[in-house]
């Protein structure tokens, strides 16, 4: 690995590989936010549907009270 690196012309070493890898992680940390965001949302989702089966059962049970 050592000889190929140092067979690169300098500009691809100085510009081209350190380009490559920023584009390497930035990508790597969006699919890593977009993960996140993705669990984020179905969690809050599952809550919503929790939320609105809660108030159905309350009200089912209010109304077969009365």
């Amino acid at each position: 690995m050592a000889e190929i690196w140092k067979s690169l012309p300098g500009f691809v070493r100085n510009i081209v590989v350190p380009i490559i890898v920023l584009v390497i992680a930035f990508n790597i940390i969006g699919a890593v936010f977009g993960l996140i965001g993705a669990l984020v949302g179905f969690a809050i989702k599952a809550l919503v549907v929790v939320g609105i089966a809660a108030a159905v059962v309350i009200l089912v049970k209010k109304a077969a009270r009365g």
